[in-house]
């Protein structure tokens, strides 16, 4: 019996220190492990805030790309921010979608015409609101900095591939290169041998993420060729409306069983994209099956439940609160660490 307790008592005070180990980790630790393990972490999906997550139930509250959506994002508990990176006329790395600063700034022009020095003058707008707020363009180092162990961060490339090592640079400076996601859109054997021989000549330490759209590739067995070329943890994987009026029944030839499997064989996670496209439809991206359905037409389950019963663990979207919250509430969500466990909903059947 005393070797029964003492064995009980050692587990016990094993668990008990696993759990104050990970409780101890950082919070973009804790994201990482989930993102690096996908297998592992099926009955979760991650959501990634779009242009940083500037949007709540339809309504812009922050100005995007912005530190303050980023603040918004990680308080909301998303798990990755997605920001756009472009230059400043000399040369350094900024964080801005358009090439030109009109719609998202006080500034007008190229985003490339300015110096950095030039750009601190440029207010960031809120789209939609035309509220004008106290925040300037901000450089990928201040981004970096905003997100260190704290969330993971998802560099849009708005360059050429051969500006990701600068952009590595950055973050192996500041410590945190495994934080960063890179990605480049695949889409035949010639354009995979040039992102492969860009990404060796980068080194390793951070997370590349192939992008894989159905208007250009029909067959899923593509992204066995990808994973034996990268072995990414992660590969986003677009599904085009094509301005069609129906919604997708399949999610289209992508997001398929022969999909789903080989990201199990991978170990890696599908990556769906729910936000709409600038000056298109609405529900352009994603089969219409969108941000627009889930949170205009209060049909979350047709949206980001269509895409996580087909596999997708990573969400991006323009709705990072409403699709956490749905997510957390259906069942879709594993909380971390630091997060309490939703009360389990009452089984018990009465006899009265």
């Amino acid at each position: 019996m005393r070797t029964i307790w003492l064995s009980l008592l050692l587990s016990a005070t094993l668990t008990a220190s696993a759990s104050q180990s990970l409780a101890g980790e950082t919070r973009a630790r804790q994201i990482l492990d989930r993102f690096e393990h996908a297998n592992q972490w099926r009955d979760h999906v991650m959501v990634a805030a779009h242009r940083a997550g500037s949007m709540q139930a339809g309504k812009t509250l922050y100005a995007e790309n912005s530190i303050a959506a980023v603040e918004g994002s990680i308080a909301m508990g998303a798990e990755i921010v997605e920001v756009d990176i472009r230059r400043s006329k000399d040369g350094e790395f900024v964080v801005m979608h358009d090439s030109w600063l009109d719609r998202t700034t006080t500034c007008k022009g190229e985003v490339v015409k300015y110096t950095l020095a030039e750009l601190r003058t440029c207010r960031l707008v809120i789209e939609g609101t035309g509220i004008v707020t106290d925040e300037t363009v901000s450089t990928l180092r201040e981004m970096l900095l905003a997100t260190r162990d704290r969330i993971l961060i998802n560099l849009d490339n708005k360059l050429d591939v051969g500006d990701l090592s600068g952009m590595i640079a950055v973050a192996r400076d500041l410590g945190m290169a495994e934080q960063v996601i890179v990605k480049e859109n695949l889409w035949n054997q010639n354009r995979i041998t040039t992102v492969k021989a860009a990404m060796g000549a980068i080194g390793g330490g951070f997370q590349f993420m192939p992008i894989i759209a159905d208007d250009a590739v029909h067959d899923a067995g593509f992204a066995g060729t990808v994973d034996r070329a990268f072995s990414p943890r992660a590969i986003e994987l677009i599904n085009w409306r094509a301005g069609a009026e129906t919604l997708t029944e399949t999610g289209g030839p992508l997001f398929s069983t022969r999909m789903r499997a080989a990201a199990v064989k991978g170990d890696w996670h599908i990556w769906a994209d729910t936000y709409a496209i600038v000056n298109k439809p609405g529900g352009f991206l994603a089969g219409g099956r969108g941000d627009e359905l889930a949170v205009r037409a209060s049909l979350p389950r047709e949206s980001w439940g269509f895409w996580a019963d087909r596999g997708a663990t990573i969400i991006q979207t323009d709705e990072p609160k409403a699709a956490i919250d749905w997510l957390a509430a259906n069942g879709f969500r594993v909380p971390y660490a630091d997060e309490a466990r939703p009360a389990e909903p009452a089984n018990t059947a009465s006899i009265n």
